[in-house]
């Protein structure tokens, strides 16, 4: 570990941040909605279904073997079914959530630490990502 990286200041300042999301309201929404998820059974049977379709199919189209459309039918009416639980959809929606927000963090650290100052709106609009070098 380097020195930074056990700095006592920014390691407080980190877990304030983290306090921060745990506390904001829409992350304890968020929260909720996986809870919800992981404790009906019905809808994570669903879910395990459609993947394990999924993944079937996907086997099957890596060794160039045909797709019936039986298969594909069965896979798209489940996955239709799955999504119009209104508790899969949440849990879905909240994962999607969960990572708008992680990428929202990580790419305002990763501008701070690139620029070596707190960035502006203006910094953080249009970026293509850490290294792309348009300066947007």
């Amino acid at each position: 570990m380097s020195a930074i990286t056990q700095n006592e200041a920014i390691l407080a300042k980190t877990r304030e941040l983290c306090q921060a999301i745990i506390d904001e309201p829409a992350m304890q929404d968020i929260r909720l909605r996986i809870d919800q998820f992981m404790i009906n059974d019905e809808a994570k049977a669903q879910y395990e279904k459609v993947a394990t379709q999924g993944q079937a199919l996907q086997a099957k189209q890596e060794k160039s073997l045909p797709l019936s459309g039986e298969e594909i039918s069965a896979f798209e009416a489940d996955r239709d079914k799955l999504m119009q639980n209104p508790v899969a959809s949440a849990f879905f929606q909240a994962q999607d959530d969960l990572h708008h927000l992680q990428k929202s963090i990580h790419d305002f650290v990763g501008k701070t630490l690139e620029l070596g100052r707190v960035p502006t709106e203006e910094d953080l609009e249009g970026s293509c990502g850490h290294g792309c070098g348009c300066h947007h």
